[in-house]
């Protein structure tokens, strides 16, 4: 059944063309070149895995948006780095923060999109039953994320030295490894209270998957 992926919305080819016209952007000449390779690491991983499971395992044309502009959210960090992208600043006026807080909605980003693929993947291979439990599972799954990421920000950290400040991109706060989970949390949150129904349509009316669901 390799004819049977139907036509998606516009904008998901859309967002993902301006993925890879901003990823090449971005690399001319970003900030720093360690901090860049190192923030759009999981766009190199993620656009090619989609790429390869788009008829085996098609995810929603919801979730597929909602990735790509992640990866924007990500490309676009990576280029100047999170402390000094210009959106931060706009943002950092508007609502008189002390810092540039970009990188707080990378985190809601974080929490948000793993919460909805972990949610769809449980769905589709029947691996909980029912709504509450497969929604604190994508919890789980995404805070499982957030909490690896820090590990891999500790990690530079321990490696870099110095080198790593603007991939941390603490800014001075002694609690940004807490803020940058509790965002994540608030995304997973967000996702589950927005977008659950949502998906749930599209997966109803979507194509099926050609794996078959786990047995328990």
């Amino acid at each position: 059944m390799s004819g049977d992926l139907r036509p998606v919305p516009w904008i998901v080819p859309l967002l993902w063309s301006l993925v890879g016209l901003a990823f090449v952007a971005s690399g001319w000449q970003p900030f720093d070149r360690g901090t860049w390779v190192l923030e759009v690491t999981p766009v190199v991983i993620a656009a090619p895995l989609l790429w390869a499971l788009r008829r085996r395992c098609p995810f929603t044309p919801m979730l597929l948006g909602l990735i790509a502009v992640h990866c924007l959210i990500l490309i676009y960090g990576g280029a100047y780095s999170y402390a000094r992208v210009p959106l931060g600043f706009w943002l950092k006026d508007l609502l008189g923060t002390e810092r540039n807080p970009y990188d707080r909605i990378g985190h809601l980003a974080q929490g948000l999109v793993p919460a909805l693929v972990a949610r769809e993947v449980l769905i589709r291979r029947g691996v909980s039953a029912g709504r509450w439990l497969t929604g604190f599972l994508s919890l789980c799954v995404a805070m499982a994320i957030s909490a690896w990421y820090e590990l891999i920000e500790w990690a530079a950290a321990l490696a870099l030295g110095q080198g790593a400040n603007e991939f941390l991109g603490s800014q001075g706060d002694i609690w940004d490894t807490q803020s940058d989970m509790f965002c994540a949390f608030i995304g997973a949150l967000l996702a589950l209270a927005l977008f659950s129904r949502w998906q749930d349509r599209q997966i109803a009316r979507g194509p099926r998957w050609q794996v078959s669901p786990l047995k328990t």
